[in-house]
């Protein structure tokens, strides 16, 4: 067994602890933990159903008291645990969250909280057999990736049938956010399918890429997986399925952060994913290496956005560490030099807000971008001279792109965001000339 794997287990030590202040926020943030079960799949461990460990941050009643939540090495954040659901007249958007391999749920705290104190449901599951919060690691989750997200759309069936939660999360906007492994995971849900044999095909040329190694935190060798490959028959039976689509339409957005498995994801399935997607990345990245995985990922999805932090590492996407996890835990709790690992997470977790808020199918107040054109009609009436003088002297079609007035451009929008009823309402005429909203949209 390997030092890291007896590291990363600490996280199975759990405790709350009250000191300092709590961060001041929209929300304060609610923390509950379900123990949820896959009826369809055996655990690899024996006969019973494939656990489905979740933790659970909501935005919490208002007055409920934070406390800091140390996990092992990790300051995981500020929650209320137990604390009761704040009240809202509306049902909540729900987003769903995928560890990095061999990680665990409480290493996604930092994005939790900041989407579950605006007003987001979130969820994030512990991966069987993949996840520092059990007693043991099974190569099992380490190799049969596609398992995950299957683990996803069994974990949206149970959060909409919880005696807690399900009454209160809207199923028409569910989003599904991922770190590292996670990040293939929030991306197979929408759509990216995996081939096995690019996978060899690539390995075979570049044999020391991380993609065709074991993580560090693996405490198995690459000749431990060929024998399950060739004489377990349920692994058998599971790689059978490797090459097939476990797209979930309930998901509408997904955000992926140091997304792996760029090589063996099949350009046809990114082509044909339909909902928005985000890519956030580390430029030292050594993990999942930006050139090979975010970059070729984010230019075969249509339209998907893609930004590359300068400096930023693999690790960095961690939780932050304790003073424990700085002595004893090197390679995951030390970020390159100059990056603030809490700016990141709050840089990034901001990012990820902003992302899922103005996504019509997860915010109700955000108008689909389609919807955004104008309509020359016959019937429109001409401007008077003295205007057609003015924009014959000033170019419409492009100032709206610059200085003051691009203020102009999106406090219109604002407006008619807020005053418009809901589509298929249309915009028959506002002004006229050359349509700059239109070019800017």
């Amino acid at each position: 067994m390997r030092p890291t794997r007896v590291i990363v287990a600490a996280a199975l030590s759990v405790s709350t602890v009250a000191c300092t202040e709590p961060p001041k926020r929209v929300n304060p943030v609610g923390l509950s933990f379900a123990g949820y079960e896959d009826t369809a799949r055996r655990s690899w461990t024996g006969p019973q159903d494939r656990p489905l460990a979740t933790a659970v941050w909501y935005p919490a009643a208002l007055g409920s008291r934070e406390s800091e939540w140390r996990v092992g090495i990790f300051n995981a954040g500020w929650n209320a645990q137990k604390a009761p659901l704040s009240a809202s007249t509306t049902k909540r958007p729900l987003v769903v969250l995928s560890h990095g391999t061999g990680g665990g749920a409480a290493g996604m705290a930092w994005l939790a909280e900041t989407l579950a104190s605006n007003g987001y449901i979130v969820a994030a599951v512990n991966h069987h057999g993949n996840t520092a919060a059990e007693p043991s690691y099974q190569l099992q989750g380490f190799m049969l990736w596609w398992e995950r997200a299957r683990d996803i759309s069994v974990l949206i069936d149970k959060l909409l049938a919880d005696p807690q939660f399900g009454a209160h999360i809207d199923p028409s906007r569910i989003g599904v956010a991922g770190f590292s492994l996670g990040g293939y995971t929030a991306l197979a849900t929408v759509g990216a399918r995996l081939a096995h044999q690019q996978w060899k095909s690539f390995c075979a040329s570049q044999p020391v890429e991380p993609t065709c190694n074991l993580p560090p935190e693996a405490s198995f060798s690459m000749a431990n997986v060929q024998r399950l490959l060739d004489h377990d028959d349920r692994v058998k039976e599971a790689v059978s399925h490797s090459h097939e689509s476990f797209r979930d339409a309930r998901i509408r957005a997904a955000f992926a952060i140091a997304p792996a498995l760029g090589p063996v994801m099949t350009k046809a399935s990114l082509a044909e994913v339909k909902v928005p997607v985000r890519i956030i990345v580390g430029s030292k990245d050594d993990q999942a290496f930006p050139d090979v995985n975010a970059r070729p990922i984010a230019s075969a999805i249509p339209n998907a956005e893609l930004e590359i932090i300068p400096n930023v590492a693999h690790y960095t996407f961690l939780a932050r560490c304790n003073l424990l996890g700085k002595v004893v835990a090197r390679s995951l709790c030390t970020d390159p030099d100059g990056v603030d690992r809490g700016e990141v997470h709050r840089r990034v977790s901001a990012d990820a807000l902003k992302f899922f808020n103005r996504t019509p199918p997860l915010n109700s107040n955000v108008r689909p971008k389609a919807r955004w054109h104008m309509e020359r009609r016959d019937d429109a009436v001409t401007p008077p001279p003295e205007v057609q003088a003015y924009y014959a002297r000033f170019p419409e079609e492009s100032r709206l792109g610059f200085g003051s007035s691009r203020l102009e451009f999106e406090r219109t929008k604002e407006i008619l965001t807020r005053v418009l009823p809901p589509p298929p309402a249309r915009i028959v005429d506002v002004g006229g000339a050359a349509g700059g909203t239109r070019q800017h949209e």
